[in-house]
């Protein structure tokens, strides 16, 4: 359990993938559909997009602000990601476990660091698409990177698939309702795991 106590029926969800695979959007559909997750909203130092809110998109901080708290070993994980830093902090998560399923959109290096606390119910994701050119078209339609920004990201996919293996499931978002209903199967079966375990245990 979460210092703090966690209601050991909830998990924690995350989903991973190169940019531009949709997981975002995703992460957006598992929540509107089910009012028991709630989004794990990351500390970043990258700007706000024009459409990004603070504090619920994510919590935007300087990079002197963001040092200090990996100083202070605020985080569950972070990482620097095309210049940029992205975290989650421990209180947050603490908090939100307590009452609700979480959502982490993270990458694989986030995923890495919260592996490493056996005492969180993790139920880790990795999406991919079809190939490498369905990537980059994808990145140039969203219209919300530079072109620079766009080859470092189509650039990072082979070193970003080489960690498949650290996750529990691989689904290609080749149509995304049929991902999501894959996401929404792997999301009941781990829960019955967990009833079922805890009626065990009882």
């Amino acid at each position: 359990m979460v210092k703090g106590g966690q209601n050991s029926q909830n998990i924690m969800l995350i989903l991973s993938s190169p940019s531009g695979v949709g997981k975002t959007t995703l992460t957006k559909k598992i929540q509107q559909k089910y009012s028991s997750f709630k989004i794990s909203v990351s500390h970043t130092t990258r700007s706000a997009r024009s459409n990004e809110v603070d504090g619920v998109d994510y919590f935007f901080v300087n990079s002197k602000e963001f040092e200090n708290l990996i100083k202070e070993k605020k985080f569950y994980e972070f990482a620097k990601i095309f210049d940029n830093y992205y975290g989650t902090l421990k209180e947050n998560v603490d908090k939100n476990i307590k009452k609700n399923d979480i959502l982490f959109d993270i990458d694989w290096q986030g995923t890495k660091q919260l592996s490493k606390h056996k005492n969180l119910n993790l139920l880790k994701i990795y999406l991919i698409t079809n190939n490498k050119e369905e990537l980059k078209s994808r990145l140039i339609k969203r219209n919300q990177n530079s072109q620079k920004e766009i080859d470092l990201r189509f650039k990072s996919f082979d070193d970003d698939i080489k960690h498949w293996s650290d996750y529990d499931y691989v689904l290609i978002n080749k149509n995304l309702e049929a991902c999501f209903k894959q996401i929404e199967e792997i999301i009941k079966v781990s829960k019955s795991k967990i009833s079922n375990l805890l009626h065990t245990i009882q």
